[in-house]
């Protein structure tokens, strides 16, 4: 790795960038351990000592450094800045540096800069009723929480996308550049694109230890780092030592070295007439002592460097007078009294490093995206609504359809850069290749000419790592700007975590006034469990639904359009909304379109409802067959045109389910409907036969305290499948029509034993379903080939 041997601070920069590092680090302290007598006006007594020491000092002090430094770089060249956060852990060196600079308190006015201000400052961090330990929705400037570990840096690489103006600087713990997705994230820096994205300065924060143990990148040797970094497409720069006057000189001329060099880069790519190439963009690697300026042994152990200054160095403050005077002397070795007036206001010397309010990191706008969010340019969806004279009569491609309308919203907002597509290697098999009509996929690595659509100004983000296209979306979406996530169902499992973190924080700005709604997490599910017939048994888990219920009403909304209409009117709904995880499943294959354009607004509108053309119940059902879901749907309506040929006294009612979410109680979600609504729908005393996309305990779970509960018999997916057809896959869970209109003759008594013959033939048509299937490897011409008729 390259090193910068020149000292640019003179004598007064050095001294004032170390004080401002030294209150950082003194705030910071103070917070884990202080509930009062945050100046230290007297002896530190017990009960100046919180209950519970909750925090992390280990990551912090190189935190402090580095938010000090850049500080420097922003105030000399006037630059926009973000700061982007890996080790979560590192919450008090943040709340700090934004409460030095004054954006804490230009958030929160109650938390002044003096000594008052900095006593609720220290007693709120990781106590009830205050901030937690980690860099949360909480802290401004922040868009990164940390709690779980791996995103930080495709979130900056998101932030900094279609920013041409925005240098991200991302400190990448070493503990979490061991996780998958950091690992995967450094080659965010082949989909940069110079001439018109922002750039991002990764800093790899080797202090040496986790928890409990080295990490790994901190013992494998300089030349092996340096292989690694440099095979990743960066350019390494080193900065170490644990002698603070040498490490500040080393930074600041290595700090000044990278961003010389971005702007090289970007200069270069925006002065060109040709396709700007993938540039060797710098980095940092900064060695500093894990828990610096810590304690360095305690009760004879050592502490600084090592693993024990992970968390709370001094544990027994309390109770331990030891302890206590060690505390006492580790505070004051960062000479407060230079640092803090009477008042307990910040120096002068130290307000004047802070860059003003326009600039400084706390208070940047790109980390409270609400503020930059520009309303898509979208076209109408009515115009690319398919024509459907009769119900069932034809079938639609609902992805391939709504394909064209995404490329056109690409091109009505060309000129706003606020709109790009994520996916893992998967937006042609989804069916949405239409939009690169529009754009191409950001590439700016080497081409060949067999390639297709790759483009360094792409506005298709691919890569086959789950995980990073998420983090680039968050990152895309907590700056502002709007996105949708595709992927085959199975597989959007793997971002599971990162959508409770993303949940917890929407759950979180919702009760903060000062953080602006961001546009919402749009997925798009397809190639979903019922057409994974091909691919098989692996491929086949519609479970994300039920987890993405479990996170707060407030926040999640499922969507199960049955047809091409319908998906058209969700997804222009969706990519209008704020602050919500919207997750829409519809299928890619051809499939009936039942709903003219009309009609599926209105149904998608009501999230719910009666499709009078398939009912004959004249308001007196003898059974409800409702559905959510495509193939469900299917499957539902050719039941009922089984049993309207085979009992046609039989009053049926068909209910669909759009909106999952509308069979919660209002009282329970937003969308939820009263319990006059749902027995008006679904009655109180009639069976309910009900066909639903994913496991059929959700339904179960979302109703129970409905009426007429005991009255509803859910047929979904049960976790059978394998490489088949897709009537096969229905069968082997019980979903099709045979099985259906078998259940509806089982728990309707009027039928009594009438029906008998009626439900034999049903049970054959399995059966001769099995044989056909096994001997043929197709499904049944009277399967594949049927219509619904009115």
């Amino acid at each position: 790795m390259e090193t910068v041997d020149v000292t640019p601070l003179n004598d007064d920069e050095l001294q004032g960038l170390d004080a401002y590092w030294r209150a950082a680090n003194y705030l910071s302290v103070g917070q884990i351990y202080l509930l009062a007598n945050p100046l230290l006006r007297e002896q530190l007594r017990p009960e100046h000592i919180k209950p519970r020491l909750l925090g992390h000092w280990g990551t912090t002090p190189g935190l402090n450094l580095v938010y000090a430094h850049l500080n420097r770089v922003i105030r000399r060249q006037d630059r926009r800045l973000m700061y982007v956060i890996g080790p979560g852990h590192g919450g008090p060196a943040i709340v700090a540096n934004t409460w030095l600079e004054g954006s804490w308190t230009a958030t929160y006015p109650n938390t002044t800069r003096d000594e008052p201000g900095m006593a609720r400052l220290f007693k709120q961090f990781s106590f009830p009723g205050g901030v937690p330990s980690h860099v949360a929705a909480d802290v401004p400037g922040s868009i990164n929480e940390g709690g779980e570990l791996g995103y930080s840096l495709s979130h900056a690489y998101g932030a900094a996308a279609d920013n041409p103006d925005l240098v991200v600087a991302c400190v990448v713990g070493d503990g979490e550049a061991e996780t998958g997705p950091l690992a995967t994230s450094w080659h965010s820096n082949k989909f940069l694109d110079p001439a018109r994205d922002g750039a991002v300065l990764p800093i790899l924060h080797l202090n040496g230890y986790k928890i409990a143990n080295p990490t790994v990148l901190a013992r494998i040797g300089d030349d092996e780092l340096t292989s690694l970094l440099r095979g990743y497409g960066h350019e390494p720069y080193l900065v170490e030592g644990s002698d603070p006057a040498t490490v500040h000189q080393a930074l600041a001329a290595t700090l000044d070295r990278c961003m010389s060099r971005i702007d090289e880069i970007q200069r270069e790519a925006r002065s060109s007439s040709e396709p700007p190439q993938r540039a060797v963009w710098p980095m940092i690697v900064l060695r500093t002592p894990k828990g610096w300026t810590g304690p360095r042994t305690v009760d004879g152990q050592p502490v600084e460097d090592t693993w024990r200054s992970h968390q709370v160095p001094l544990s027994g403050v309390r109770t331990n007078e030891e302890h206590l005077r060690q505390l006492e002397s580790w505070l004051r070795s960062y000479r407060p009294e230079e640092l803090f007036d009477e008042q307990g206001r910040p120096v002068d010397s130290l307000l004047e490093l802070a860059p003003g309010p326009d600039r400084r990191m706390g208070s940047s706008p790109h980390a409270n995206g609400g503020l930059l969010t520009r309303d898509l340019e979208l076209p109408s969806p009515e115009d690319y609504a398919v024509p459907v004279k009769v119900p069932g009569a034809e079938d639609g491609e609902p992805t391939k359809v709504f394909a064209a309308y995404l490329r056109d919203a690409f091109r009505l907002n060309a000129d706003y850069n606020n709109l790009r597509l994520f996916g893992p290697d998967e937006t042609e098999s989804n069916r949405l290749n239409a939009v690169y009509a529009a754009t191409g996929k950001a590439w700016l690595a080497n081409r060949r000419d067999t390639d297709e659509h790759l483009a360094a100004d792409g506005r298709v983000f691919e890569i086959l790592s789950e995980h990073t296209c998420q983090g680039w979306l968050e990152g895309y979406l907590l700056t502002g700007r709007h996105g949708l996530f595709s992927s085959y169902e199975a597989f959007v499992h793997i971002v599971d975590s990162m959508v409770n973190q993303h949940a917890k924080w929407l759950k979180t700005i919702n009760r903060l006034d000062w953080r602006r709604p961001v546009p919402s997490l749009n997925y798009l599910l397809t190639s979903h469990v019922w057409r994974q017939d091909h691919n098989g048994f692996s491929h086949q888990d519609p479970g994300f639904i039920d987890h993405v219920v479990n996170k707060k009403a407030e926040v999640v909304r499922v969507y199960l359009p049955p047809d091409t209409n319908t998906l058209l009117s969700t997804m222009d709904h969706c990519l209008r909304t704020r602050n919500y995880i919207n997750v829409v499943v519809a299928g890619k294959q051809p499939q009936p379109n039942w709903l003219d354009w009309e009609s599926a607004a209105l149904h998608c509108a009501r999230g719910i409802g009666v499709w009078d053309f398939a009912s004959n119940d004249n308001g007196e059902p003898d059974v409800v067959m409702a559905c959510a879901g495509d193939v469900p749907t299917l499957e539902t309506l050719a039941a009922v045109s089984l049993l309207r040929e085979h009992l046609p006294e039989l009053r049926i009612r068909v209910v669909n389910v759009v909106d999952l979410m509308r069979l919660q109680d209002a009282s329970e979600h937003p969308h939820g409907l009263t319990d006059a609504e749902f027995d008006a729908l679904f009655t109180t005393d009639k069976p309910v036969i009900f066909a639903y996309h994913g496991y059929p305990w959700l339904i179960h779970r979302l109703t129970y305290r409905r009426n007429g509960h005991d009255n509803l018999h859910v047929r979904g997916y049960i976790e059978e499948g394998t490489t088949t057809t897709p009537f096969d896959m229905v069968v082997l869970n019980n979903l099709d029509r045979y099985h259906l209109a078998m259940d509806v003759i089982d728990r309707v008594p009027a039928l009594g034993t009438h029906a008998v013959a009626t439900r034999q033939h049903f049970a054959d048509q399995r059966t001769r379903h099995h044989l056909h299937v096994t001997k043929y490897g197709e499904d049944l011409p009277q399967v594949s080939e049927w219509r619904w008729i009115s």
